[in-house]
């Protein structure tokens, strides 16, 4: 079949990558366009030689020129193939994820060949996130498609709710906003609460005004290691937002749980989660690495158990530096406080603070505050959350258990 698609030539060093897997090419990485298109549109890439590469949306305003969604140059990009990826995608999670279907990424961008696309399923209804023009131009396939075949495995879904009030979505020239999406059966006039059970833990996710979609998914067996770790433990969360490690903590036969987040409405919402549980435990809202230095200097002996969960310190290569600062910090001061043996949880989820810098950035930290760590266990995100190896930006999370000895 003869292709009449626009045509990218892009340089040997992005030919090198795609082949290699990675699905991005940058504005830099083109050498010549051949063929009229409007931003959105779907173009072919070909290699210096004119041998066909992939395809994939193109957009001039983003850094990310084209991404591809298919090497396959035999497809044919109709609603049958966005049908055909959404199944790819859904089947994939019913059989990693099990009986935690109910709760988890539906969809993951890249990884699932949807190009900047968030689909996570919360019980009955699914929170969208769109950062890729393309995808963007083609929901109102996609979702169709999403919810369909959910119904289609017996799935009750009651509502899809756009979550695209993001800045990150001005770089591909999108406007922000966030709603209900219009479908057939879905209704728009819920109240944009619903609540969840992970882990045998109930949670009162706000899919409108909570952070991201509304609930971090991508934890939900990290937080099951912390619980196997936390009998008869004195624990302190930090960064605790929702609540879910604390919870998970306590849940765990934990001694004592307290849990801080700087952010008022973080604490209110973790409180409310645990009386949700019927879970006794302290909250403190106030400034983690304030909280730590002062607890050091008090020579408080009140936990021996601590767990870092940090936003991103950096969303960047260019403060990555700053970030490595930052996470070794809260790191040391947290090695300082705990006695020997107890225990330490510590991640970061950027990206750009690659594995190999966090542990040793934790290195430093240990030789800083003068103790040995003994590893428990290395872990990454759920399932869910898969990991294309030739797509570093799909390998995120970085979790870690030690013991200090």
């Amino acid at each position: 079949m003869e292709r009449d698609y626009p045509v990218f030539t892009v340089t040997k060093k992005a030919e090198a990558s795609i082949k290699y897997g990675h699905p991005w090419v940058y504005g830099e990485e083109v050498t010549k366009a051949e063929g009229g298109y409007d931003n959105g549109d779907i173009v072919d890439v070909r290699g210096e030689k004119g041998n066909y590469l992939g395809s994939g949306y193109v957009n001039d305003h983003s850094k990310i020129r084209v991404r591809i969604i298919s090497n396959n140059a035999n497809d044919r990009f109709d609603e049958a193939f966005y049908r055909r990826q959404v199944r790819y995608a859904v089947d994939y999670r019913l059989h990693v994820m099990g009986r935690d279907f109910l709760n988890c990424r539906l969809i993951f961008g890249e990884a699932d060949r949807l190009p900047g696309l968030t689909a996570d399923r919360f019980e009955r209804v699914l929170v969208t996130q769109s950062l890729c023009l393309g995808t963007d131009q083609r929901k109102h396939i996609i979702i169709p498609a999403l919810v369909d075949y959910l119904r289609e495995l017996g799935q009750d879904i009651e509502a899809v709710y756009e979550r695209n009030d993001v800045a990150i979505r001005a770089l591909e020239g999108m406007e922000e906003y966030k709603g209900y999406f219009e479908y057939e059966g879905l209704r728009t006039d819920l109240d944009g609460h619903e609540e969840i059970n992970e882990n045998s833990i109930l949670y009162d996710v706000d899919y409108v005004n909570g952070q991201k979609t509304g609930f971090f998914l991508d934890q939900k067996y990290n937080r099951l290691a912390v619980r196997r770790l936390a009998g008869d433990r004195r624990v302190l969360d930090c960064f605790t937002h929702t609540g879910a490690f604390a919870l998970n903590a306590a849940r765990g036969g934990a001694e004592k749980v307290t849990a801080v987040d700087i952010s008022a409405s973080a604490i209110a919402q973790a409180k409310e989660n645990a009386e949700l549980n019927e879970i006794e435990m302290d909250f403190i809202t106030a400034d983690v690495f304030d909280l730590l230095t002062e607890l050091i200097e008090k020579k408080s002996k009140d936990y021996d158990f601590i767990i870092l969960d940090p936003p991103a310190f950096t969303k960047s290569s260019a403060t990555a530096k700053n970030a490595y600062r930052g996470y070794k910090e809260i790191n040391m001061k947290a090695m300082r406080l705990l006695p020997r043996g107890g225990y330490l949880a510590t991640c970061s989820c950027s990206h750009f603070m690659y594995d190999d810098m966090f542990r040793k950035m934790l290195q430093e930290a240990a030789r800083d505050a003068s103790v040995t760590l003994r590893q428990i266990e290395a872990r990454q995100q759920a399932p869910d959350h898969p990991i294309l190896p030739a797509v570093k930006e799909t390998d995120y999370l970085k979790f870690y258990l030690f013991q200090v000895v």
